[in-house]
């Protein structure tokens, strides 16, 4: 069975609105996207760092409880876990505040076993951070050669737009490493201050991958492809309560799209066809859509199985 291996952090997520506190669950990027996936049953792996403390613990459980593999998860026992202050505002989107006390970032893990046509799930600033850097990119580059497929997520926040300039050769190799990117016009405009998807395309991705997925919150879903394919993807409009997790579980659905279509690093290597992409978009968009209507980062119990493969 063919397998998700995400690399990110682990936070616990303290959600606010109106500046009182309303909810409080394990998170990170790459993490919202494995539960997700654990709960639409693919099979997943997970390689973070956590504290030792009851948080800590509570996240791995909750990894466990979700049927994702955790032997890559350090715990790091001189540590505290990190934790993310998130105030939703009217329109139920998020401004952030990250508190880490981790004396030193820090990445020791034994890598996974990776088969041909597996999937990795990596990006934010967990995928740059000079620190960890070796690590990181030296499992990329073994999951690459043993025929998995690469999925960046680039998710740059602006609290880390000081350090564009010293970061950029990390990113440019992130680009080169991967099978497809997805970015945010948020991501864009912080790195780049571009904000037309062409021209993203044109100048930052083309040379690196032909395949780029380009989203915009309410606004459509730009794709530019192999072929010269030029596509928009129309966002239904849908009651939100929080969109803390929108584009993690858009990861999520389309990785899970890929399964589910049973697409192979070869066909993304020769090119999806229109109808392909139409698939694994939908999955996506179904994905983030539904995690949109809960206070939690990931689709429900009840909507995985649904989904189950």
């Amino acid at each position: 069975m063919r397998k998700v291996i995400g690399i990110g952090e682990t936070v616990l997520d303290i959600i606010f609105r109106d500046d009182q506190p309303i909810s409080a669950v394990p998170g990170g990027s790459t993490f919202n996207a494995i539960i997700s996936l654990g709960r639409a049953g693919v099979k997943t792996c997970f390689i973070s760092e956590t504290g030792n403390d009851r948080v800590g613990r509570n996240i791995i459980a909750f990894l466990h409880e979700n049927g994702c593999q955790t032997d890559c998860v350090n715990v790091y026992p001189d540590s505290k876990s990190p934790l993310s202050l998130a105030f939703l505002n009217e329109h139920n989107d998020a401004e952030y505040i990250f508190y880490k006390d981790h004396p030193n970032d820090r990445l020791d893990f034994t890598y996974p076993e990776v088969q041909a046509d597996d999937l990795v799930l990596f990006g934010s600033y967990y995928a740059l951070n000079p620190v960890i850097r070796p690590q990181v990119k030296g499992f990329l580059e073994y999951a690459h050669q043993q025929g998995a497929i690469l999925y960046y997520d680039v998710n740059f926040r602006a609290a880390h737009q000081h350090e564009v300039v010293r970061l950029t050769s990390n990113l440019l190799e992130n680009f080169e490493l991967a099978d497809v990117v997805r970015g945010s016009s948020e991501d864009f405009e912080i790195l780049f201050r571009k904000s037309d998807p062409d021209v993203v395309y044109r100048t930052q991705i083309s040379f690196y991958t032909k395949k780029f997925i380009y989203t915009q919150g309410e606004a459509p879903i730009e794709l530019r492809a192999d072929g010269g394919l030029h596509k928009q993807y129309p966002v239904a409009p849908i009651e939100t309560v929080s969109t803390i997790g929108a584009g993690d579980n858009f990861n999520a659905g389309f990785l899970y799209g890929l399964i589910h279509e049973d697409i192979m690093r070869s066909d993304i290597e020769h090119g999806l066809t229109e109808e392909q992409w139409d698939r694994v978009i939908g999955y996506g968009q179904q994905f983030s859509a539904e995690v949109c209507r809960n206070l939690y980062n990931y689709i429900s119990p009840e909507f995985g199985e649904q989904m189950k493969l």
